[in-house]
């Protein structure tokens, strides 16, 4: 399962607060440490019970299986893991812990090969009334680990070395047999799907298109408005785990200026406040709190290698010389509480375990080298302020932007084009419709360069997908087609690597050659701020871990 959460830079926009963070002209901090997290936490005596929590999304949700190509986003991982079976959950330092709802216990009970048994609540079941089972476990698996290219997957990694799966001793029992070895094993299976609606590729597509058909969380489906674009989350009533707090949880589609407007008018409860006009409008603002806190995410910038000039590994590798990723950094950083560092590995932050900068040649801002190479590729120059030719043909590539894009994207987007520009690069910048940006663009191939994000990979396994050779029509979520036998090699080689240190040799390896290939020009890790009503308890920056909407509340 992937837990790469394809979002634009635009995610949640911001809105105004006074908290901990800090004075808006205080000199930037350090990066919070790593799983550093800021949530407020209360006990449920401390809580109201019922209330009404609204978060902004950036668009409506059209895909509601999360394993789907067109579902990996942060608004159908939250509403999945609110609505659905989510085995595990990550703690502040990313260490995955079993939930107590959903499983008894999971461990590898046998290493060659390796086997993991599951033993299931037998209170788990669907809101059909079937027990959550073995079933439900075989039906993901083929879809995802079959290599069936009916099934549109996000991401097939470790579902494609399972061999089997059967039930165990009794009906609440399920063993997965797997034919390599896994050694993330517990992110699989999170969301769990029900085999009744995921049996078939047309289940798997439509079954889940602008629905929920069966949910197994302590909320479910109330409803959909899209003339509101608001999605609306209510208790389950046949929900047995710990009774949540809240009555409701409302997800409502908002650009960033309207989310940091509707955050002052009381409409919305959360904003994301790590843009520099949000951080100075919020720092002091009342009735808010500013939570900060380290996390998985990083920002890049993709580079379509399956056609049109970037095809040609030289010249992407020039784009990366050519952009001056400090100056970006530095423009994400203004009026922020923290430091935005610059990103050296596509696998490991920072401040995370493993961590090596592999960056090179390839990480260094050097335009005359990256003239040269343009040079050298065949792209010629006519002068300052005039695109490069070949063989008659412009260099000009299409940046490919989310309508929704927030002003701190549209600058590093003007940035960039102002720096290729530099080099003989032409840039246009082309804004598409939100729900159009991920199906119709970065899926299709349909752009030279595109911005966004990844976040939430602390299972390194979970990486595999970005940068996987596509297989057909599958590209998993390697959007810009960008790949090799070798980086094939290494990644698959870690994900089935138990010994840690091994296994993060084996990621720096690939992380190397992935510099090299010009898969993208990694950009930098963004920190985590967050303006958040005051009185919101147990919700906030949760680290490297998850969120529990069980324990979210309001203050008495």
């Amino acid at each position: 399962m992937a837990w790469a959460l394809s979002a634009v830079i635009a995610v949640a926009a911001a809105a105004g607060c006074s908290g901990s963070a800090g004075r808006d002209d205080a000199p930037h901090g350090a990066l919070p440490t790593y799983g550093a997290y800021d949530i407020n936490p209360r006990p449920a005596d401390a809580l109201r019970s019922g209330g009404t929590l609204t978060l902004p999304i950036t668009q409506m949700i059209t895909q509601f299986n999360y394993l789907h190509v067109d579902g990996a986003t942060t608004g159908t991982w939250t509403v999945d893991t609110m609505t659905e079976p989510r085995l595990f959950a990550r703690d502040v330092n990313g260490v995955p812990r079993p939930d107590p709802a959903y499983l008894r216990s999971a461990a590898v009970t046998k290493t060659s090969p390796q086997v993991v048994t599951y033993r299931l609540n037998p209170k788990a079941r669907w809101s059909d009334g079937t027990p959550l089972s073995w079933r439900d476990f075989a039906a993901q698996w083929r879809a995802l680990g079959r290599g069936d290219q009916r099934y549109p997957v996000a991401d097939p990694s470790g579902y494609d070395r399972i061999g089997d799966v059967r039930q165990g001793s009794d009906p609440h029992e399920v063993r997965v047999v797997f034919k390599r070895p896994f050694a993330d094993w517990q992110q699989l299976f999170t969301p769990l799907f029900p085999a009744a609606a995921y049996a078939t590729p047309g289940q798997f597509d439509r079954a889940w298109q602008g629905r929920l058909p069966i949910t197994a969380g302590p909320f479910t489906l109330g409803s959909i408005d899209r003339t509101t674009q608001t999605i609306t989350l209510v208790r389950s009533r046949t929900w047995w785990g710990p009774h949540p707090r809240l009555d409701r949880v409302v997800l409502r589609v908002l650009d960033p200026a309207a989310a940091l407007q509707a955050f002052r008018n009381g409409e919305v409860d959360v904003v994301n406040a790590a843009t520099t006009e949000a951080y100075q409008q919020l720092a002091r603002a009342p009735d808010c709190d500013i939570r900060v806190g380290s996390a998985w995410d990083e920002v890049h910038v993709t580079m379509n290698g399956a056609a049109g000039p970037l095809a040609d590994r030289t010249v992407r590798n020039a784009l990366q010389q050519a952009v001056n990723r400090k100056a970006l950094a530095d423009v994400a950083a203004e009026g922020l509480p923290v430091k935005v560092p610059l990103l050296g590995n596509h696998f490991f932050m920072t401040d995370q375990p493993g961590y090596a900068d592999n960056s090179g040649r390839y990480g260094t801002y050097d335009p005359k080298a990256a003239a040269r190479a343009l040079e050298r590729a065949g792209w010629h120059s006519r002068g300052a302020g005039k695109p490069r030719v070949k063989d008659g043909r412009s260099l000009t590539l299409r940046f490919v932007l989310d309508a929704n894009t927030n002003r701190l994207g549209l600058d590093l987007a003007q940035l960039l084009q102002q720096m290729l520009a530099g080099v003989g690069v032409k840039v246009d910048l082309l804004k598409v419709p939100a729900d159009a940006y991920g199906p119709k663009y970065l899926n299709k191939g349909n752009f030279d360069l595109a911005i966004f994000r990844f976040v939430g990979l602390t299972y390194p396994s979970s990486t595999y997908a970005i940068y996987h050779s596509p297989q057909g029509q599958q590209v998993f979520e390697n959007y810009g087609r960008v790949a090799s036998a070798d980086v094939d090699r290494l990644l698959d080689r870690a994900v089935g690597t138990l010994d840690v240190k091994q296994a993060r040799r084996l990621y720096n390896q690939a992380d190397a050659e992935i510099w090299s290939l010009g898969h993208d020009i990694e950009l930098y890790q963004r920190p985590q701020v967050l303006a958040v009503r005051k009185g919101l308890a147990n919700y906030g920056v949760p680290g490297l871990g998850d969120i529990d909407f069980t324990r979210v509340g309001w203050q008495k």
